[in-house]
């Protein structure tokens, strides 16, 4: 069973500590929840993608790819996450 909550409550975690400018791979996030082995952590990505996405609308976090923000209605592919900056 997927924990949502450990999921959201880790990926707002480890991006808040990331330095400025960096961004993080969602892989890292379900590895930290889910153990580093590729049958733990790869069956929470999808549940994890849709949580990422509920809080880029929120505008609790920026989905990236291509180095971009991303439109988190319409995105595909290889995508990182980053803090919503605050210029």
């Amino acid at each position: 069973m997927v924990d949502k909550d450990a999921l959201e409550q880790t990926a707002l975690r480890l991006i808040a500590t990331l330095p400025v400018g960096k961004t993080l791979a969602p892989a890292d996030i379900a590895q930290e929840v889910g153990g580093k082995a590729a049958d733990q952590w790869g069956p929470l990505m999808q549940p994890l993608r849709r949580i990422v996405v509920r809080l880029a609308k929120e505008g609790r976090l920026v989905i990236y790819r291509k180095g971009a923000p991303a439109d988190p209605d319409d995105f595909k592919g290889v995508y990182r996450l980053g803090p919503v900056r605050i210029d």
